[in-house]
């Protein structure tokens, strides 16, 4: 036993001595490499590069797989920030737009200060009935009463048909099957001695033509001198809608069928196709069943002169004189 323990034990330090032999051989620096070295160098070599090019093809997979997975959690960061851009880019401009009615409308009511007005807003309008009603959110709760004039801050556009406690029905300017015409005036401007006049022209809007889109006006006396932008407004005289509420501008005069009076063309003030926010106005006093003014308690005064009303064709000032 003893003997092959001591063989054991020298067989262990004859390894020490060459394994210490070869590492200092091997440390020192050499022009060549021995041939074991080689063997051993050339034999992992190989299978590192085995094992090397899959583990280095799929670690590139993976992280092409994570990269794509980044772009596709951006790409829809972005998108959800585009549609979020997209939705406050149009309240935006919705909030412009109403900014701007509402700044029109306080402007028209400044000007137009003899009446009473009720701001209300579109609720329903029917497809069917595009161009005749619309319903408005104000009723007999609200003061709303039957054939008062309802206009936008560019000019009228009907009157209240019909009314509920919280809800009317207007009937719009281009109804034209409608019964009721309004008397109007066109602001004429004329020169007489060097100075200049605004006589006012009477007629009757009695119709709307759906094609041109344009109201007509009839009863112009023959002979009036009416020229194209000349401004239209309410004369008052039926005694419902009040007066000097402008309506549009004259696009063109003919004559009637029997050569007696004149037909005008009236281009609305008001937009028809963008009705949000309305005024409904009521004039400063009623008309009693015997033709008596009855000044309304709103007012404590009565309807005085308008301040001049803007025309493309120049500055003219309202005409004394009223609506329906």
């Amino acid at each position: 036993m003893s003997f092959f323990g001591n063989k054991r034990l020298i067989i262990v330090l004859v390894g020490l001595v060459f394994l210490i032999s070869v590492v200092g051989f091997t440390s020192r620096e050499r022009a060549n490499l021995t041939w074991p070295e080689m063997f051993f160098k050339d034999a992992f070599s190989v299978v590192q590069g085995i094992f090397y090019r899959p583990a280095q093809a799929f670690s590139h997979f993976l992280q092409e797989i994570g990269d794509a997975y980044n772009v596709y959690q951006e790409n829809r960061a972005l998108k959800a920030s585009l549609d979020q851009y997209a939705q406050v880019t149009a309240e935006l401009y919705s909030v412009k737009a109403q900014n701007q009615r509402l700044r029109e409308m306080l402007h028209a009511q400044t000007n137009l200060h003899d009446y009473q007005f009720r701001f209300a807003e579109v609720v329903a309008r029917s497809s069917d009935n595009w161009n005749n009603t619309i319903t408005i959110d104000k009723g007999l709760k609200n003061g709303i009463k039957k054939d008062m004039a309802v206009m936008t801050a560019k000019g009228l556009i009907g009157r209240v048909q019909s009314v509920a406690n919280f809800s009317a029905t207007v009937e719009l300017l281009t109804n034209y099957n409608r019964s009721n015409h309004i008397s109007a005036y066109i602001l004429a401007e004329q020169t007489v001695n060097g100075v200049k006049t605004y006589p006012t022209i009477s007629g009757v809007i009695e119709e709307y033509d759906p094609r041109e889109r344009l109201l007509i006006m009839r009863k112009i006396p023959w002979g009036q001198k009416i020229e194209a932008k000349q401004l239209v407004i309410t004369s008052g005289l039926g005694g419902v809608i009040p007066r000097n509420l402008p309506i549009g501008y004259v696009v063109r005069v003919a004559p009637d069928d029997y050569g007696l009076t004149q037909t005008a063309y009236i281009q609305p003030s008001a937009d028809f196709s963008q009705l949000s926010e309305v005024m409904v106005v009521e004039r400063a006093f009623s008309i009693s069943p015997s033709g008596e003014l009855i000044p309304n308690q709103q007012f404590s005064q009565p309807a005085a002169s308008i301040p001049p009303v803007s025309g493309p064709a120049g500055t003219a000032p309202a005409a004394n004189g009223g609506g329906h």
